[in-house]
């Protein structure tokens, strides 16, 4: 195939060509689940999702890895102040992570590995480092492992930064370290912290840091070279930097191209639990379909940041359902029209450049235009082609509403069962943290919780029996107690 990628390490669009021809190994960072996912974080999942897609459909093989992030420090911070036991707040997250993904139609990863689950993998890797020169345990009995960042000439080669115009890493004490930038690979088992969060390493009790973690695991699913490493462009640093660091400095090839979605803003802002500004999926799906959600994170070109509003939200919304509109219109007419074998020359040109969907969607419409006309003709042969065609392209993007997963869910306005038992999972992983904060006391967190699923469509009614939840223009509820 002629795709083209644009690379950031070199900063160019580039060929691309597979380690093995006919293959194509994908790791993206998953979240680290310290609470539930907001559309900042699908939009990544959306974005490589496409870009599988269109690799499956030029005949590729993809193996696509897809971590969680299940043991972190903001995870037990969160989950100390909620007073549950952190694997329980993480695996709660987890699951609500999954029930994103499914309501977004993303296909299911190859595999999602957890951090927890591949202790061994990484202490091998730190004495790989250690053995080679490229990483110390602290001096200073904390059980910590630093990587050294002075011992590899070629740190800030992904971000383009020099190492004495660095600020200091700030994952850890910098009392043990050599240098305030070299960046913890473990992090020794402190007072105060669960014994649960900690394994036994010969450096001591501890639990690996945040870059080692997704180095270990991508070495393991997908080999010590693979295609593509993505993520967020905010992982771009430290994050990317560090663990490309690591995996050289241990003498693995790792990835031939690094590919960064851009933001989803708010007032400019990223958006980010941190600054308040996040959206809940659980939320966005209850006031807008999901596959309309999906168009919506889709349509931009991937590194474009996009700022979101209620008004975009809705344009897009209006967008799709004119695409739909003309599929379920040319569908009653044609009946038993299946995708093409091959999306048209200029979508698939729109594609191969560096996956630019806004011109592929301005073939989509172009041709939706011609289908119309078809329709109003009365030309039913062309007309079977075209809907086979914009089905097609449709089917790239995840957008095809006659295709899984939205075939039985219903077109415009209907919703299904299967989608329902997704929200139902997200819109309780809410209610659950609203429990949490009312049995602390935390009454002000509890009523913004309530607050923000009423602002979404959704009536909490509390009783004797629980917490149970409608949609407000439903005279039925769904689900149990809480």
């Amino acid at each position: 195939m002629s795709l083209r990628l644009y690379d950031t390490a070199s900063s160019e669009i580039r060929d691309f060509v597979p380690v093995t021809p006919g293959k194509v190994g994908i790791y993206h960072c998953g979240l680290t689940v310290q609470g539930p996912p907001h559309i900042g974080h699908i939009r990544k999942e959306v974005v490589f999702d496409v870009l599988r897609r269109w690799f499956e459909h030029n005949g590729h093989e993809v193996t696509i890895v897809a971590n969680v992030t299940d043991i972190d420090d903001k995870i037990l911070v969160k989950s100390a102040e909620a007073g549950r036991p952190w694997w329980a707040w993480a695996y709660e997250n987890e699951r609500a992570l999954d029930a994103a993904y499914e309501v977004l139609g993303c296909l299911p990863a190859t595999y999602q590995p957890r951090a927890t689950g591949h202790i061994p993998e990484m202490i091998e890797l730190m004495e790989l480092l250690i053995e080679r020169g490229h990483a110390y345990a602290a001096e200073d009995g904390s059980g910590d492992v630093y990587f050294d960042v002075r011992s590899w000439p070629s740190y800030g080669e992904l971000s383009g930064q020099k190492i004495d115009e660095m600020e200091p890493a700030a994952d850890a004490d910098p009392r043990g370290k050599r240098d305030p930038r070299d960046f913890a690979l473990w992090k020794g088992h402190k007072g105060g912290e669960p014994e649960t969060a900690s394994w036994p390493a010969p450096f001591g009790r501890g639990r690996p840091g945040w870059h080692l973690e997704c180095s270990a695991m991508a070495g393991k699913y997908l080999g010590d070279e693979f295609d593509i490493h993505g993520g967020g462009i905010d992982l771009r640093f430290p994050h990317h930097e560090n663990e490309l660091a690591q995996s050289r400095a241990a003498g693995h090839p790792f990835v031939r191209y690094w590919m960064h979605n851009g933001w989803v803003t708010t007032a400019g802002e990223k958006m980010s639990k941190s600054l308040g500004n996040s959206l809940l999926v659980a939320d966005v799906v209850q006031r807008i379909r999901p596959i309309e959600l999906r168009y919506y994170l889709a349509a931009p070109h991937y590194r474009s940041h996009v700022e979101f509003s209620e008004d975009a939200l809705a344009e897009a919304a209006a967008a799709f359902r004119r695409i739909e509109g003309y599929v379920v219109r040319a569908t009653e007419v044609t009946t038993d029209v299946r995708p093409a074998a091959d999306v048209p020359s200029a979508f698939r040109a729109a594609m191969d450049d560096d996956l630019s969907v806004p011109q592929a969607l301005a073939v989509l419409f172009d041709t939706v235009r011609e289908g119309n006309t078809l329709l109003t003709s009365g030309e039913r042969v062309e007309l079977r082609s075209n809907l086979a065609s914009v089905r097609a392209m449709l089917g790239v993007l995840g957008l095809d509403p006659l295709a899984e997963p939205w075939l039985g869910l219903g077109t415009i306005g209907s919703g299904g069962d299967r989608l329902r038992g997704a929200v139902d999972v997200l819109v309780h992983t809410v209610l659950e943290q609203r429990q949490q904060a009312r049995e602390n006391r935390d009454f002000a967190t509890a009523d913004a919780l309530r607050d923000r699923l009423k602002a979404a469509g959704i009536v909490v009614e509390d009783n004797p029996d629980g917490t149970r939840w409608q949609l407000a223009d439903e005279p039925g509820d769904h689900g149990g107690t809480n």
